[in-house]
């Protein structure tokens, strides 16, 4: 078996099974945005991890939605290349206009060692939602590409503006049926919303734990089978930064320091 192959059943595995730890019966799956964050996070004991497109993004000086596939791929080689847990990599909507490119894209995304990755319904060139036969049909595309990666198909309505929640399940419905793994729609906060979305669309859910989302092990209560938190921590990081920095300017002190890594977690995390 590639590695590749072992990274991907064990993270199809994770979604059957979640690992005891950090949070029983829920795989807890952060996102780091470059290859130190993803170490600290590993060496913290987390199971699996995910790229972030709007942390990389960020990493890189630009607003989220500006960065090119062949960057996405290079990001993915580098991080998959330094820890040794699956990868879930958000690839946006695979940066493809038609079909084609779509399958193009996982075909990349195929030939590196991601265990995942997720395709949104969201087109940013035109700002809109894509139509659902539309949407659904690209994320047939995208299984059609490859056999293992596990996808996660992403309806994208509560973060545009659309609380429409039938239509989010009819979305979620319909990429399950054209193949897709696991279900993600960003945005959902209470919990007789989540746990109606998990009794209704018939696959693995994740859910974005954004603040006002229920705490972990109550979200695992409600059958949830994953989470992520995007861009959440690498924005805390760089607001860590502005207090620092804010601090030396100011008052001129060094109290920032008591927020430091950790000596030992740097000698673990760190070669």
């Amino acid at each position: 078996m590639t590695r590749a192959a072992d990274l991907r059943a064990r993270f199809a595995e994770m979604h059957r099974d979640p690992p005891p730890e950090p949070t029983p019966g829920i795989l807890v799956m952060p996102n780091p945005w470059d290859i130190g964050s993803a170490k600290v996070l590993t060496a913290l004991g987390f199971r699996a991890l995910a790229t972030t497109s709007a942390g990389f993004a960020g990493s890189l000086g630009r607003h989220d939605q500006h960065i090119t596939r062949e960057e996405l791929i290079d990001h993915v080689v580098a991080l998959t290349s330094a820890v040794d847990v699956p990868f879930n990599v958000d690839a946006e909507d695979c940066f493809a206009d038609d079909v084609d490119g779509v399958v193009e894209t996982v075909g990349l995304l195929d030939a590196t060692d991601a265990a995942g990755f997720s395709i949104e319904d969201y087109d940013p060139r035109a700002d809109e939602i894509r139509p659902l036969d539309v949407a659904a049909e690209r994320v047939a595309a995208a299984r059609s590409a490859s056999a293992d990666l596990v996808l996660t198909a992403r309806a994208e309505n509560r973060l545009h503006g659309i609380s429409d929640l039938d239509d989010t399940i009819a979305r979620l419905v319909a990429y399950r049926e054209a193949g897709a793994d696991v279900l993600y729609a960003p945005g959902l906060f209470k919990a007789d919303t989540i746990a109606r979305v998990v009794a209704e669309v018939g696959a693995p859910l994740n859910v974005l734990a954004l603040p006002g989302t229920p705490p972990v092990p109550e979200l695992a209560t409600l059958g949830v089978a994953r989470i992520s938190v995007g861009s959440l921590f690498a924005w805390t990081a760089y607001g860590a930064l502005v207090e620092a920095a804010s601090e030396l300017m100011g008052a001129g002190t060094q109290d920032y320091v008591k927020h430091m890594l950790a000596g030992e977690l740097r000698s673990t995390a760190f070669e």
